[in-house]
């Protein structure tokens, strides 16, 4: 059960519909979501949901008259943020502070697309987990090729994609839903890819980025090459899982303008260190990039690594202001 309110109902559009209608923010929806579809939805129980709000903040639902709860899309999209990075070995007691930075860079790098809106994503959302419960690759192929025809490269994957993907990759144990990640997995890594195969060019700057053992996933690694390239920045991607002590002997043979380092796990006491000294054996600059730079960027000032951020846009922007050598560090 879920409680509209509704300023003008859209109807509901079939896949060849018109793209500019979902790329326009004309016809508004607010949904509102009782707490028991919102554990049906994410798999987190009553009880816990109520202690993450209670005793720690990190959800602020609305209140009935009567004091039911009500929880917004945004509500059911942070509780999937917990759940991920609870997944990462992260306590729920720090997980407020992580939210609350990687909701301030995503501020930072405010699109200059001001008309994009969450209720369109929302839309294309819905039509690609129908094309994924069919197991539908050429209506997924289709829809593919229309989201790109509206929005730039951070918005297909970090706004639209990537969050049906996450979604599925936690609700893995039940039944389906493995099936449909496998598909969106394979799929996305495709085309990935593809995009940067095709991007390649005589760019001024060859960056190296790579992925420690077990801190990402490879799809996750490949969205992050292909959101920091640019006409003057080629990227060359090596698979997730390089050891760090390969990686003086990788970066004398290929000699890359920079190296950076992608990891979405929260950094050990010991990982500013490791990363200080790995940037001491290298010729090129080292700078580091995904959820593991907003966390460890207080622990890192003042050393030679760079902090890029989690987010495509203003990532793409600190790797070039660094090379440019106007990122303080």
């Amino acid at each position: 059960m879920t409680i509209k309110f509704i300023a003008v109902m859209p109807e509901v559009m079939p896949e060849l519909a018109s793209v500019t209608s979902l790329a326009s923010s004309a016809l508004k929806q607010e949904e509102l979501f009782p707490i028991r579809e919102v554990s049906r939805l994410t798999g987190v129980n009553p009880v816990t949901l109520r202690a993450w709000e209670r005793r720690y903040g990190l959800i602020q639902p609305t209140r009935t008259d009567s004091g039911h709860r009500l929880y917004s899309q945004a509500d059911i999209d942070a509780v999937r943020s917990i759940l991920a990075w609870i997944e990462r070995g992260v306590a729920v007691s720090k997980v407020g502070s992580i939210l609350a930075k990687s909701a301030s860079s995503r501020s930072v790098a405010t699109p200059a697309y001001d008309e994009v809106s969450s209720d369109d994503w929302s839309q294309w959302q819905d039509q690609v987990r129908s094309a994924l419960q069919n197991f539908d690759e050429p209506r997924l192929e289709r829809l593919y090729g229309q989201i790109f025809s509206c929005y730039p490269s951070p918005v297909v994957f970090q706004d639209i994609f990537m969050p049906v993907w996450q979604e599925l990759l936690l609700r893995q144990d039940e039944v389906g839903q493995r099936g449909e990640w496998l598909m969106l997995d394979g799929f996305l890594r495709g085309r990935c890819r593809q995009r940067l195969q095709v991007r390649r060019g005589e760019s001024r700057d060859r960056v190296l980025v790579v992925a420690l053992p077990s801190h990402c996933r490879e799809l996750e690694l490949l969205v992050a090459a292909l959101l920091l390239h640019n006409q003057e920045i080629d990227i060359t991607v090596m698979g997730p899982g390089v050891p760090m002590t390969d990686l003086a002997l990788i970066c004398e043979r290929m000699k890359p303008h920079a190296l950076v380092i992608f990891s979405n796990l929260p950094p050990g006491e010991d990982f500013p260190r490791q990363l200080g000294r790995l940037a001491l054996g290298l010729q090129c600059p080292v700078s580091l990039a995904g959820d593991s730079a907003d966390l460890a960027e207080e622990s890192l000032a003042g050393t030679p690594i760079a902090c890029l951020g989690n987010e495509g846009r203003l990532m793409q922007r600190r790797l070039q202001q660094f090379l440019a050598g106007h990122l303080d560090t």
